[in-house]
């Protein structure tokens, strides 16, 4: 009967990782370039010789011998197929049609600069005619360099990622892509950084100039989820509840002696 307890824990402890996923892709519904999330579960039966040893659910190891059931919460995944196309007729607003990110040259407070990439192309000039993201970031060329452009003059940045002033080419944006996606972390919202083991690959892709490529997180499925999440969860706490009421009985009514 103990185990029954465990067995629903463990479906509770799941179906609040799921929420926790599901809550942020919602709150970044709206946000440009955003990829939405996803998690997997584990049966017992499928990972029994991992069991053995493993405390990484909260619990000491359940060693042989001993059954610890109920579900194990899986991998962390990201979808990354592509979100639609907002227009907003502003030049610096790019979009990547296909695959591929967009190269940055990211600053941390201690003013360390490093190469992220993301699929948020609402970019800006600076005060020095700079190409930056909306919190300032370097835009990064081709070779590695920063975009300066003079923003006194009509711009086009073809679809090829060229950055056209007067009929001369300035410069051209660096889009990067990877062999396996796995091989990608978070790095805030909106940024990815690679992960040892990674490999590039040329992009197969196009830059839209004037538009911003939307989340790809869809509210209304994110809803319906979130209701099926909601009922699971309740669910394990009925048979928690049942349990307890069962143990409540045991010990205080079945186990008490006549006088």
């Amino acid at each position: 009967m103990v185990k029954g307890l465990y067995t629903a824990y463990t479906g509770m402890r799941h179906q609040q990782n799921r929420m926790d996923i599901l809550s942020n892709n919602m709150a970044n519904s709206a946000t440009v370039g955003f990829k939405k999330e996803g998690s997997t579960s584990q049966a017992f039966k499928d990972v029994l010789a991992y069991r053995i040893k493993d405390t990484t659910d909260g619990w000491r190891a359940a060693g042989i011998g001993k059954m610890n059931l109920g579900v194990k919460i899986g991998e962390s995944y990201t979808d990354y197929s592509q979100g639609s196309f907002h227009v907003t007729d502003n030049t610096f607003d790019l979009a990547i049609g296909g695959d591929g990110f967009f190269a940055i040259e990211y600053t941390n407070k201690a003013g360390e600069t490093s190469t992220k990439y993301t699929r948020d192309g609402s970019f800006t000039l600076n005060k020095d005619g700079d190409l930056v993201t909306k919190d300032g970031d370097y835009v990064l060329d081709t070779n590695g360099k920063h975009i300066r452009i003079n923003p006194l003059a009509q711009t086009f940045i073809d679809q090829q990622g060229n950055v056209i002033q007067e009929d001369r080419t300035l410069a051209k944006i660096r889009v990067v892509d990877f062999q396996d996606y796995n091989y990608l972390e978070h790095f805030g919202e909106n940024f990815y950084q690679p992960v040892d083991g990674y490999s590039m690959k040329q992009p197969d892709c196009k830059i839209f100039s004037g538009y911003l490529e939307q989340s790809n997180v869809t509210v209304v499925s994110e809803m319906v989820e979130l209701i099926s999440i909601s009922r699971a969860y309740e669910a394990n706490q009925k048979v928690v509840q049942t349990i307890d009421g069962s143990l409540d009985i045991a010990s205080n009514q079945l186990g008490k002696l006549n006088g």
